[in-house]
């Protein structure tokens, strides 16, 4: 069994986080407020190489647009960070995407059709899928009472079938829902007020692979 610590959208409060051991650490996104400093995305992987856990792996959120460019990519030296691309750690097949259609940053404002070629890159042996939006109709309902989800994004995972998929964005829809082979999990800490409120989660996923 792997135990996993999953976190999304601590906006810069990442050191007013109580986080649990694990083996596995997953931060699904906004990890800064508007970017933040140099300086506070330091202080961010710092505080990443002060956690026991063995393998740390992150995605950017659209708070975190400026990791387009490649210089603040090498800003971060203690987590594995995956932009539209994918990793083996801790015997998990993990992929991981910043895009997130509902937003107007760096990594929003793609069409459904440059979604669905983005996304069919996502190969169908993954275990858990990593985004910081969610997909359409599954904890995705903002304080307006509109889905943010993307439709692109809810049918790539029925094809693929992860065993997990983990995400933020929508900081009103912390919670868990089990549908159709797959644990979605909105793992946003930071409530409405961009101010940190829950607990990370956690629990164990056992490593099956077909003999």
């Amino acid at each position: 069994m792997t135990c996993l610590v999953l976190m999304s959208d601590t906006h810069g409060h990442h050191r007013d986080v109580e986080v649990p051991d694990g083996d596995l650490l997953v931060h699904a996104g906004d990890f800064t407020y508007f970017n933040g400093s140099t300086c506070a995305i330091r202080d961010f992987n710092d505080w990443l190489g002060q956690l026991p856990h063995r393998s740390k792996v992150l995605i950017p959120g659209n708070h975190d647009s400026g990791f387009v460019d490649p210089a603040f990519r090498e800003l971060i030296t203690e987590a594995t960070l995956l932009i539209n691309e994918g990793v083996v750690m801790e015997g998990l097949r993990i992929w991981g995407s910043p895009c997130t259609p509902s937003d107007w940053g760096a990594f929003g404002p793609a069409t459904a059709r440059e979604r669905e070629a983005l996304f069919s890159r996502i190969p169908k042996d993954t275990d858990i899928l990593i985004t910081h939006g969610p997909p359409r109709g599954i904890l995705d309902q903002s304080s307006h009472g509109k889905p943010q989800g993307c439709d692109q994004l809810l049918a790539t995972v029925r094809r693929v079938g992860p065993r997990l998929h983990v995400f933020g964005h929508i900081h009103e829809q912390f919670g868990m829902i089990h549908s159709a082979g797959t644990l979605f999990v909105n793992a946003a800490l930071s409530g409405p007020d961009y101010v940190v409120t829950r607990r990370p989660i956690k629990f164990e996923i056992a490593i099956v692979r077909a003999q």
